[in-house]
């Protein structure tokens, strides 16, 4: 099912009781609505955004609702709740939708500010057409809702040859520590049984890195995620044991699922692998215990990832961060094994998401950007490597830092046998910058994580 999603400005002039004059208001609003707005339907959907009124209000995380019914009712209303002088205010108005005058019935938004039930002002907004309509259009989206256990389910149909990963990473919030738990299925290429097997890791910011492995044991073909030697991971929870770690997390989704690769790649695996995140941005909560500490974890931020494929990459990156407020940034960038693309440069998979859009649009881009039609790179090393890409308008910058004392080394196995070795950390640093094109490059958002970054590079 698709939902509809788009952004909104608004000018205009308020006068609020007791005020002498009128101030000048600006909305900048995003809507997001559970299925496609059509005409003839009253379509209700989430206003979030941005409030300024002059002298009085600047206000980021204004919340409302939005009721989109220009036949059935004849009225588009609005209803938006923000913080003026330290006053908690609601806006309430409605564009009168008449055939007679389309234009301006759907571009003028009389309105009356409420405080609780008290009336505390008036005023009238009008949507810039001439300046406003290009950008207004152009943000339109029509994103699926998926259900994050769809993603959880088994992809393996019983090929030689491949492996699949179910894999969380998560931040502690009181302590600092990360959080990585692995599972993995591997069917090998000689025909042998397929097994599961994995680990779990921990990064206290003070301390040794510490694992544990569990199996291999028999692959026993669970419906609805990973189950193997009694470590789970199901939609909605992971619990299990491995050496002398303990844990049993609560997931709760905070977001849409975030495809790191094509959508296409992951519903039809043609490339070597793919990953994609059923929960991009989650909090866990729950007990995670190891040797003779234990950590009480709530509203840890995290996430959920799958990988699907025939095996690891010849050379590797990864980097999740959040980036607060609902932002996260997924990177990974990998050489394949096969001969004629293991002399490609590393190819660069990049999703940004802020401020609810998914930035490239098409996870195509920063790949293809790689071959020579865009300008997206990485440089592996370590203790440091980055990333760096453009599009016409944004271009990005990201650095990070794995520190050695806070990185694990840890051997991997392919379905053939091959050896890998990757380097992971979960309490890494980065530093994350974004310009945009305004006839120069101009600063648009800057991030800093200190040791909140997960991360990995791969080597054969």
């Amino acid at each position: 099912m698709r939902g509809t999603r788009f952004a909104e400005t608004m000018l205009g002039t308020v006068r609020l009781d007791g005020e002498p004059g009128e101030r000048r208001i600006r909305l900048d609003l995003r809507a997001a609505a559970d299925r496609v707005l059509l005409p003839h339907r009253t379509t209700p959907a989430r206003l979030t955004g941005r409030v300024r009124i002059a002298g009085h209000a600047d206000d980021p995380c204004a919340e409302g609702e939005l009721e989109v019914s220009p036949i059935a009712r004849r009225r588009i209303r609005y209803r938006l709740t923000f913080t003026a002088d330290g006053r908690r205010l609601t806006l309430d108005g409605w564009k009168s939708v008449t055939p007679r005058h389309p234009l301006a019935s759907m571009t003028t938004l009389p309105f009356t500010v409420y405080e609780g039930d008290a009336r505390a002002g008036e005023g009238v907004l009008r949507f810039p057409a001439a300046t406003g309509l290009a950008p207004f259009l152009l943000s339109f989206r029509f994103p699926r809702h998926e259900d994050p256990a769809e993603h959880m389910a088994p992809r393996w149909n019983g090929a030689r040859g491949r492996t699949e990963v179910w894999y969380t990473t998560l931040t502690d919030p009181a302590t600092g520590t990360g959080i990585w738990l692995h599972h993995e299925l591997t069917a090998p290429t000689d025909g042998s049984e397929p097994f599961a097997h994995g680990w779990a890791a921990v990064y206290p910011r003070e301390g040794d890195v510490r694992h544990a492995r569990f199996g291999p044991v028999p692959w026993t073909g669970p419906a609805d995620g990973f189950t193997a030697e009694g470590v789970t991971c199901l939609p909605g929870q992971l619990s299990g044991g491995a050496g002398d770690f303990r844990w049993k997390l609560l997931e709760s989704p905070q977001g849409p699922a975030l495809f790191t690769f094509p959508r296409w790649s992951w519903r039809r695996p043609v490339l070597p692998a793919a990953q994609m995140l059923p929960a991009a941005r989650a909090t866990y909560e729950g007990e995670f215990s190891y040797g003779g500490t234990t950590l009480n974890l709530s509203a840890a931020p995290g996430a959920s990832a799958r990988i699907y494929g025939h095996g690891n990459a010849h050379r590797w990156t990864w980097l999740h961060a959040d980036l607060g407020d609902g932002d996260v940034l997924e990177i990974v960038a990998a050489v394949s094994t096969r001969p004629v693309l293991r002399r490609l440069p590393p190819l660069v998979f990049l999703r940004l998401r802020r401020a609810g859009r998914t930035w490239p649009r098409r996870a195509e881009r920063s790949a293809i950007g790689r071959l020579g039609l865009g300008r997206f790179r990485a440089d592996i090393g370590l203790p440091e490597w980055t990333v760096t890409g453009r599009t016409a308008l944004r271009r990005i910058r990201v650095e990070v830092r794995q520190p050695p004392e806070r990185t694990l080394t840890l051997e991997y196995r392919d379905p053939d046998g091959a050896r890998a070795v990757c380097r992971n950390s979960e309490s890494a640093d980065a530093r994350v910058v974004l310009e945009r094109w305004w006839g120069r490059w101009r600063p648009e958002a800057s991030w800093t994580l200190d040791g909140t970054a997960h991360a990995e590079v791969g080597t054969r």
